[in-house]
């Protein structure tokens, strides 16, 4: 390329130079999260607990670890090997993140190479009015060989694609919330379930013992019988209540099995290859700290993934409003042109183009205004999505706070009524034994205390539940560093290092 022709090319970089200074513009709103009105400022079961503002943090506690069942830990060990489900919200991510490169491509220009060869012939013919003879054509044949690169670059001037991998970045974000949820999901699932197959087997070492005392009270009333003691009714009252016993111990079976299928599921094995054998409940609800602060629900990736999704539904409305300002594209191109091979790379047969192009729609029926509507609506739909999460947030905590609370002081009063049933079947056996009372007084204080055995261990199993839920809600239990008082400036640092981390991640 000549020095005329570089002048010539001035106007070319000078619109080109203007094109780069232009991109620092970006049309569409800038992103605010959006605020809860009115956001609580403490817990209704809590004391001193903080407004909280939901962030994308990593739940990367053990929570599980708190009940301290090692079974337990190793079963949800397999969640992240093994889960389906944590495996196509791990899919869905890593599609998320290469959506956000795939946007970036944008800043790059475009460059393609082409090459072609073709062979060509035609007959023309030609008469003469004035003459009676006609002459015949030949024929011609013409080959052509091409070969070409094209450059083309669309300036980001109202920056749509910024705001597109703005929108990229927090939809990636966004599914990393989803992988969060969903394993913090399979996990609790699977720790409710663990502990309520303990307390099942629980259930049914209640169940057996029962059967052996209900087993003993029939041989007893048959020996009183024998005895010409007590009527043949006590005997098959004692026989009746015998039998029930042991179609309950069965029945606990079946809902035993369908659990331990259920956890089967979740640790990815079928329920034929997957057993737990019976162990005794070791594992206890924890204590809930006092003064747990609400700062702990910015951990829930729910709440962080909706928030995101807000921040995306933003971007998207720039993107929208970028389509009413024109755009430039700068292309170049440059290659060889023969119509022989030999002579096809060849200083003759060089040929090049290099311009820019401005485009502007003019004229689409409505089109752009729709999609700028539908961006806002789409927006307004997330910022609702967004707060609802928030306020399901604070009810989850409060709910399972709550239950926590009145399920302790249930248990304390059950197991007093627990203890005077057991001191009262003792007595009315004793008093049977002797011919005071019927042996319906002795079925009446057995049922009374095989259900308040049975209603211990159901508050025990809802205590679990509720204990796993709190921790689910609060997006991954609670350790005593979460109740340290962090200084404001201790708290910015965390902050920042989390945002460093974050975007590097997605880079």
């Amino acid at each position: 390329m000549t020095q005329q022709d570089l002048f010539k090319l001035k106007p070319l970089l000078a619109v080109l130079l203007a094109g780069f200074a232009l991109t620092a513009c970006s049309v569409g709103p800038d992103y605010v999260r959006p605020q809860l009105d009115p956001a609580p400022a403490v817990f209704k079961e809590g004391q001193d607990w903080h407004p909280a503002q939901p962030r994308d943090l990593v739940t990367d506690g053990k929570w599980w670890e708190m009940f301290g069942d090692a079974q337990l830990n190793a079963l949800v060990a397999q969640v992240d090997i093994s889960n389906q489900n944590l495996a196509l919200a791990e899919a869905n991510f890593r599609s998320a993140v290469a959506l956000v490169q795939s946007s970036r491509s944008a800043y790059s220009p475009t460059l393609a190479a082409s090459a072609s060869a073709s062979r060509s012939g035609g007959n023309s013919s030609s008469s003469s009015s004035s003459s009676s003879s006609s002459s015949s054509s030949s024929g011609s044949v013409r080959n052509s060989y091409n070969f070409a690169l094209t450059a083309s670059w669309e300036a980001d001037i109202w920056g749509k694609v910024r705001r597109d991998v703005e929108a990229s970045q927090a939809s990636a974000q966004a599914s990393a919330g989803d992988l969060a949820a969903a394993r913090l999901s399979a996990q609790a699932q699977l720790a409710q379930n663990y502990l309520q197959l303990r307390v099942l087997d629980a259930q049914q070492q209640v169940l057996q013992d029962t059967v052996e005392a209900y087993q003993r009270s029939y041989q007893l009333t048959q020996n009183q019988y024998a005895a010409g003691m007590v009527a043949k009714s006590d005997v098959i009252q004692a026989q009746t209540q015998l039998k029930s016993a042991q179609a309950s111990a069965l029945d606990n079976g079946v809902t035993r099995a369908q659990v331990e299928h259920a956890i089967a599921l979740l640790v990815g094995k079928t329920p034929s290859n997957f057993s737990l054998p019976k162990a005794p409940l070791t594992a206890v609800a924890p204590p809930v700290p006092q003064g747990v602060p609400s700062m702990l629900l910015e951990r829930r990736p729910d709440v962080a993934a909706a928030e995101r999704r807000v921040a995306a539904a933003n971007a998207k409305i720039g993107v929208a409003k970028a389509a009413y300002f024109p755009s430039l594209t700068l292309s170049a191109s440059g290659g060889y042109q023969s119509s022989s091979f030999a002579d096809w790379f060849t200083l003759p047969g060089r040929v090049w183009s290099l311009g820019p192009q401005l485009a502007q729609t003019i004229f689409d029926g409505g089109a752009r205004s729709a999609a700028t509507d539908q961006a806002i609506a789409s927006y307004d739909g997330t910022v609702a999505t967004y707060k609802q999460t928030v306020l399901t947030a604070f009810q989850d905590v409060e709910d399972n706070l709550a239950a926590l609370r009145i399920l302790e002081q249930e248990a304390a009063v059950q197991n007093e009524a627990l203890q005077a049933a057991r001191q009262a079947v003792t007595l009315v056996t004793n008093q049977y034994k002797a011919g005071t009372v019927s042996y319906v007084s002795v079925i009446t204080a057995q049922a009374t205390a095989l259900s308040a055995e049975l209603t211990s261990l159901n508050i025990i199993n809802r205590r679990m539940a509720a204990s796993v839920l709190l921790a689910k809600a609060l997006g991954g239990g609670w350790d005593a560093h979460d109740l340290d008082d962090l200084g404001p400036l201790q708290r910015q640092q965390a902050e920042k290092a989390k945002a460093l981390k974050d975007n590097a991640a997605l880079r």
